[in-house]
């Protein structure tokens, strides 16, 4: 079902065809599916919002909500900044968009303490999206991978949204870290990813022979 209704939409967003305001209807439903299915296609949903942009009279904010969701399942690509451009100032600021406009700063802030912590008071913002919290876990031990050697154990379960202890175990054996008795997690030796370079110049005489002769 996913596969026939992915090729049906990649047939609308060929050509001209991309700014049919008739294909509306099959792609807000393609947006849903996306949202139920845990799968994604960024070009379908940046086609939605640019039709809504040329037939203002045709905005769904529900839809709206669940490709900005769906987009910040996608961190830490730049696919929610794409999404955001295209919609005005004035449905930026309508509620829901806005609560989930200060998720993404949140996340953008790597606060990922209060994110939890707003998800837990509003949770229906994001449960019409499967797979939206794990994704988001996801983002976070990418962001944790490239900033800590090692992390406090408890540390580590709060910014995961405070997770018991045998999801947080599974966590921590998908990304290959290792756990010790002193309730730490060795996640990487941060030295090992940086990178030297050797940089060699060559200047010949004659090119620096006039400033040599004019400091005389």
């Amino acid at each position: 079902m996913a596969e026939t209704m992915q090729q049906t939409v990649a047939t609308m967003l060929s050509g001209i065809e991309r700014y049919n305001p008739d294909n509306l209807p099959t792609l807000e439903r393609y947006v849903e599916m996306q949202s139920k299915e845990n799968t994604y296609d960024l070009e379908a949903n940046l086609a939605v919002l640019k039709l809504y942009q040329f037939n203002p009279h045709s905005f769904n904010i529900d839809i709206t909500c669940q490709i900005l969701l769906k987009a910040l399942t996608n961190l830490p690509n730049t696919d929610f900044i794409l999404c955001k451009c295209l919609l005005t100032g004035n449905q930026l600021a309508a509620d829901p968009i806005n609560q989930i406009i200060y998720l993404a700063d949140i996340l953008e802030q790597c606060d990922f303490q209060l994110f939890w912590a707003r998800i837990r008071t509003t949770p229906e913002l994001t449960q019409k999206i499967a797979g939206f919290l794990d994704s988001i876990r996801k983002f976070v031990c990418h962001v944790v991978g490239i900033t800590f050697q090692t992390i406090e154990i408890s540390h580590l379960a709060q910014l995961l949204g405070v997770i018991d202890d045998s999801t947080l175990q599974v966590w921590i054996k998908k990304y290959g870290w290792k756990s010790d008795s002193d309730n730490l997690v060795f996640i990487s030796n941060q030295d090992e990813n940086i990178k030297t370079k050797n940089i060699s110049e060559k200047i010949d005489f004659e090119s620096v022979g006039h400033i040599m002769a004019s400091c005389r």
